[in-house]
């Protein structure tokens, strides 16, 4: 099997593959790319048995056939030359691999193609289509808030909810919670499923925006399709949490404030802030919020006065500065809304102003102050 292809335009596409590979797989064959060639397109797959991206290319060849590439020594040869028209010659006897470039020539050893394990088709699925931008923005703004504990599987990745015209994506590590809800979204199913971490930050970096992705899924895989380019990936088995369970409903008391303000200060009163609980405390009052945090081991301490605008009784209550910041980093609206009813209940963090077609809602659980 020979065929010829431009360095740069297959580097361009092991660059989006080759983000599956992990650096110690189960199989060793996982850490090779399959080529498989059939009538002058050439198909890329990687996976980790759990996420799997395959994508395509046109190419001259003289034969249909597949091999598996050693994905390493293939990228690296492909960055250190400069662009230009490379071929492959394929021994199809016992898989070796010589790549001629206009410098020289260079050998790998291949394997069987055969070997390298099947990736999930398609089957029985329910499909959903959206813009891309809007699958990005979705995944930017929930995969933060997920959890890294193995022993709770289903809030280690991100909650989707399709609802027929609009999707719902919901990301909690138990400490704060993401609501992000879009319109937008072409689907005939009501239904809900869980995707793991790792694939969505995979989708997010080979997502060009401006696209229409085509969002397959049945009860053990979801295909994000876009372009030439698939993401396949093994859904979480696992129940979510019943996230609107936990969100309280009568906040009477309303924090207004600009964000970028609230986070800045946030960032410089966290330094102060005892480093195992990160608590800073909200002092509120009609007009001040006075932000402080106490690092009694260390006899630090800081605060700060913010001109604010409030609705509701005074109140104290404290949090960890770094989720506050980490949220008011991924929300975008100049103002910020946050909703309280007590010191020991969850606050609710909202833009100040809702962009159409778009909402937001997070949640950050109290840490508790201390007497």
């Amino acid at each position: 099997m020979k065929f010829s292809i431009s360095s740069s335009e297959l580097l361009k596409q092991l660059q989006i593959a080759g983000g599956v590979i992990s650096s110690n797989p189960v199989l060793p064959i996982l850490e090779d790319f399959l080529f498989s060639i059939s009538n002058n397109k050439l198909t890329i797959t990687a996976t980790d048995l759990e996420t799997s991206i395959t994508t395509e290319l046109e190419v001259m060849s003289d034969s249909d056939g597949m091999v598996a590439v050693p994905a390493k020594i293939l990228s690296e040869t492909l960055k250190a030359l400069p662009q230009q028209p490379i071929t492959f010659s394929v021994n199809d006897e016992n898989f070796g691999i010589e790549i001629t470039s206009a410098y020289g020539k260079y050998r790998l050893a291949g394997e069987n193609g055969q070997d390298f394990p099947r990736i999930p088709e398609p089957d029985a699925v329910d499909t959903v289509s959206l813009p891309s931008a809007l699958l990005i923005k979705g995944v930017n703004k929930t995969i933060f808030a997920t959890s890294s504990d193995e022993l709770r599987p289903a809030m280690t990745g991100v909650y989707f909810q399709v609802d027929f015209n609009k999707l719902i994506m919901v990301a909690t590590d138990a400490h704060k919670l993401v609501k992000y809800t879009f319109s937008e979204v072409t689907s005939e199913v009501s239904t809900a499923f869980i995707a793991p971490k790792k694939a969505l930050n995979l989708l997010k970096n080979a997502l060009p925006s401006g696209e229409e992705v085509k969002l397959a899924f049945n009860k053990a895989n979801a295909f994000f399709s876009f372009g030439n380019t698939q993401v396949i990936c093994r859904l979480i088995d696992a129940r979510y949490p019943d996230y609107n369970a936990v969100i309280p409903v009568d906040n009477p008391n309303l924090l207004t404030l600009p964000r970028i303000d609230f986070q800045n200060s946030l960032k410089r009163i966290a330094i102060y802030a005892n480093k195992t609980t990160n608590q800073v405390i909200l002092n509120i009052t009609e007009g001040n919020l006075t932000v402080s945090a106490q690092d009694l081991d260390f006899s630090n301490e800081a605060t700060e006065v913010l001109p604010c605008t409030y609705e509701g009784g005074a109140m104290t209550i404290g949090f960890n500065a770094k989720f506050l910041v980490e949220m008011l980093g991924v929300l975008e609206s100049d103002d910020i809304k946050l909703e309280l009813s007590s010191s020991t209940r969850a606050g609710i963090l909202l833009p100040g102003e809702e962009t159409a077609g778009e909402e937001i809602l997070m949640l950050v659980m109290p840490v508790m102050l201390s007497n």
